[in-house]
């Protein structure tokens, strides 16, 4: 066979075997994160890359860590959360209730970094932020809220930069080499698994963030997916996507009117 065919026998025996699906995700970059991935773990063929995979649970956790991509910050891209707190927050203040979405939210730095936004806006305690992925490593991670300690000065400038006021050491504290998040911030959080691929809206949302995952689809899924996240924005509710996804030329795009030049779109209709 030859290697486009071997990957997609391979994506077709991963959703028979287990239910992941990633036969919709962007061909190029799914190869080059397989062919890696072989590279790495000296596998000589596919057939031995599916056989590990179908008999093998733990190296199953450690493919999918692999294939999905977990790059990710605290107040990554400073002026995004800057408009969050302006533009955004300020509004959502006038709620009984808030609910935010985290779609693929990785090893939940963004989450934290949305509850404090939320902590000093005095928000966070009618406010639920549930955290999703498809990848249960990254989720295990997130729930602990350890972050190296090491990531700490260049997370406090993005703070800084996004309009924080506050010394942000008091969101944390140093153990062992990592940054402990104020178990505060955590008791508004529910982490769960999530397929943007195939499973469907569960709540009606306040604000959705799915950042630089879409960037990983093809046309198709993405469409799906913007599909997903207009059923589950309420009324006058906001989506944020990543600095290179858009709604533009998607289906959902007359429903929604976008924040300044931000990656931040309020529903209109």
């Amino acid at each position: 066979m030859s290697e486009e065919e071997e990957v997609e026998l391979l994506l077709t025996e991963l959703f028979d075997w287990y239910g992941y699906d990633f036969t919709n995700y962007s061909r190029a970059s799914l190869k080059r994160r397989i062919i890696r991935l072989c590279s790495l773990d000296k596998f000589t063929s596919y057939v031995e890359l599916r056989y590990r995979i179908r008999t093998d649970t733990d190296y199953l956790k450690r493919f999918v860590e692999e294939i999905t991509v977990n790059v990710t910050e605290m107040f990554r891209d400073p002026l995004f959360y800057r408009t969050l707190r302006t533009d955004v927050i300020k509004n959502l203040a006038a709620k009984p209730f808030i609910r935010i979405w985290h779609a693929g939210c990785s090893t939940g730095e963004e989450v934290y970094s949305m509850a404090i936004l939320l902590q000093e806006a005095n928000l966070l305690q009618k406010s639920l932020l549930y955290a999703t992925d498809l990848n249960p490593s990254v989720l295990e991670k997130a729930r602990k809220g350890l972050f190296p300690l090491s990531q700490m000065k260049q997370y406090s400038e993005n703070y800084i930069a996004s309009g924080g006021a506050q010394d942000f050491s008091k969101y944390y504290t140093a153990h062992y080499g990592q940054a402990k998040f104020d178990t505060m911030l955590a008791e508004k959080m529910i982490f769960s698994m999530h397929n943007l691929v195939s499973d469907r809206s569960f709540n009606e949302f306040d604000l959705i963030l799915c950042r630089n995952v879409l960037i990983y689809f093809d046309k198709n899924l993405q469409e799906r997916v913007l599909k997903l996240f207009d059923d589950s924005v309420g009324p006058l509710g906001y989506l944020a996507l990543g600095a290179k996804e858009t709604l533009k030329f998607s289906s959902i795009q007359s429903k929604f009117k976008q924040l300044n030049k931000e990656k931040i779109w309020q529903k209109i209709r």
